[in-house]
């Protein structure tokens, strides 16, 4: 790196991990600058897709990393620094509405601004593999629960029903990971926003409700529908979405949710098994919790919500 580069003198010091093979080093100079090095397996891991959508997030105007160097074959980036204070350790009562509001903004802008017609589809494939880790992963590897024919048939029915609710809705850029742990709060034109590389053409709620129901920090839920209300707005405004999709707009938000957090808790097992991280564990029983949470006004949830009640969530 140092000979392609050109950099001398430095040290290097982790940066940060994610949910993948990738691996993240603080390039630091003598003069106090700073870069981040990227380490991506090859053979884990592509790093085509990070620049490509890092591009159109610029492109757009949100605050994504500059890709300074690049080494695809090796699987090496180096890429600008956007700090170490996530969104995750700036969120409390006084900057909530300032970080949310820029996020929610940025957020309009990927929307708004990138066409993600040649992006890979977020298909009914796809929604209903993410949906499997939550039963595959989770309920069968780690909790070691018997499901009866009931419980199976169940399953498969709230899975169909949230994979619909998806494919129904207006389908944009859809960023797939948009929430506390990725989104930099102390940078200019915040957020800076990270890990993207899995960009989609998808439903329009899901950045959304990653954000404002994130599987790591909870707000209450009549805040939450505000923020949510407020993104619809936004989105109207942007031609996003129509007016009239305001009487389906909260349905899906919800829907959305649910999908997501049934994906998330199952990644979370999966990491925990396979992966030898564990520090995701302890994210569970909040992540449920929401689907729990909305059932109470999404009776086609009440079901699933039930199941996850007695049989999950005193299990975990």
């Amino acid at each position: 790196m140092n000979a392609s580069c050109g950099l001398r003198d430095f040290s290097l010091e982790p940066a940060s991990e994610d949910a993948s093979f990738r691996s993240y080093l603080r390039l630091s100079l003598p003069d106090g600058s700073s870069f981040i090095v990227m380490d991506a397996p090859p053979d884990k891991e592509d790093c085509a897709p990070f620049v490509n959508v890092a591009g159109r997030l610029r492109g757009a105007g949100v605050h994504a990393p500059a890709v300074y160097q690049q080494d695809l074959q090796q699987g090496f980036l180096l890429l600008e620094d956007l700090g170490s204070c996530s969104y995750l350790e700036a969120l409390n009562e006084d900057s909530v509405e300032r970080l949310y509001g820029d996020a929610l903004a940025a957020l309009m802008s990927m929307q708004a601004c990138i066409d993600p017609s040649d992006l890979p589809e977020y298909d009914e494939t796809l929604l209903l593999q993410e949906m499997s880790l939550f039963r595959d992963w989770l309920l069968l590897k780690h909790l070691g629960l018997a499901l009866d024919q009931e419980e199976q048939q169940m399953l498969e029915t709230a899975f169909a029903a949230l994979a619909a609710s998806a494919l129904e809705q207006p389908q944009v850029f859809v960023h797939r990971d948009y929430h506390s742990r990725n989104l930099m709060a102390q940078v200019e034109h915040a957020p800076g926003v990270l890990d993207f590389q899995d960009a989609v053409r998808g439903p329009v709620t899901y950045d959304a409700v990653s954000l404002l129901r994130d599987c790591y920090v909870s707000w209450p839920s009549l805040q939450v529908d505000e923020w949510a209300w407020g993104f619809f707005q936004l989105a109207v405004q942007s031609g996003v979405m129509r007016d009239e999709h305001e009487d389906s707009f909260l349905h899906w938000f919800d829907l959305m949710g649910a999908q997501r957090h049934l994906k998330a808790a199952g990644i979370f097992a999966r990491l925990h098994h396979r992966d030898g991280k564990s520090g995701y564990l302890g994210d569970i029983p909040r992540t449920l919790g929401y689907i729990v949470e909305v059932a109470q006004r999404r009776e086609q949830l009440a079901p699933l919500a039930d199941f996850i009640s007695r049989r999950v969530l005193p299990a975990l």
